[in-house]
């Protein structure tokens, strides 16, 4: 079981927190709405739809717009959206992976390649850049549900694949076919979790100057900013110092 600090995973919001809450509240509505559409409307038997639930609450998503999202998978009328995932790199070879759901194919491609050129970026292949990172389910728990020790024995006996213990929570990893199963036994034990997601961790991370930073931070901002884009990840990391430049 690892015990190494956490991820460098940027997973990027800026900071201007009335529109940053607007946008990942239609993100996260429009994942309710795909996932009850794709499978059915009732959180106990659908698992997918269970975990945008989640995630819903734990961002303070209020309880009616949950409601509206999972209603809205009803219409007749809602467009088929598509999961769709597109590879690249920033500044630096820094890889990154942009995750969407978006009902027109062409717009969003279109959409993603004119930012990756505009912000000095190159849009790959499908495959280009996955393979240096690991898709993985991660199941985050608060420190104050136990120590290190505790936390791996309950690992080992639920079977978890891997857990990590940094200075802020405790992370469980598992495949992400065994997500919802995984979560809900922990659940069993450690009671609710604080977050319960896919998500694609970085094998390796990178440390830049200030100037590049900057770079891969206005290409990040700008593919998080498109209407389909869902998820913005990246291997790369800030230091403590050019944080400090950056505020």
């Amino acid at each position: 079981m690892a015990g190494h600090s956490k991820w460098a995973n940027i997973q990027h919001r800026k900071g201007r927190q009335d529109a940053v809450r607007s946008r990942l509240f239609s993100r996260i509505s429009r994942e309710i709405t795909v996932a009850a559409k794709m499978g059915d409307a009732d959180v106990d038997k659908n698992p997918r739809l269970r975990l945008a639930v989640k995630e819903a609450k734990t961002n303070s998503v209020p309880k009616d717009v949950i409601e509206r999202a999972i209603k809205k998978s009803q219409n007749n009328d809602l467009a088929d959206f598509d999961e769709v995932r597109y590879e690249g790199y920033a500044a630096g070879g820094v890889a990154i992976i942009v995750e969407a759901l978006t009902d027109n194919r062409n717009r969003t491609a279109s959409n993603v390649r004119s930012i990756f050129s505009k912000f000095g970026g190159n849009l790959g292949d499908s495959g280009s850049v996955s393979f240096l990172f690991d898709r993985l389910g991660m199941i985050a728990y608060p420190l104050a549900s136990g120590d290190a020790e505790k936390i791996i024995e309950i690992a080992i006996e639920q079977g978890v694949d891997d857990v990590e213990t940094t200075t802020d929570c405790h992370y469980f990893y598992c495949a992400p076919e065994t997500l919802a199963e995984t979560t809900s036994n922990l659940e069993s034990v450690l009671g609710e979790s604080d977050m319960a997601k896919l998500i694609w961790k970085p094998q390796n991370i990178s440390f830049f100057d200030l100037e590049k930073t900057r770079k891969i931070l206005n290409l990040v901002e700008a593919l998080d900013d498109d209407e389909d884009v869902q998820l913005v990840t990246a291997n790369f990391d800030i230091s403590p110092t050019v944080m400090e430049q950056l505020k």
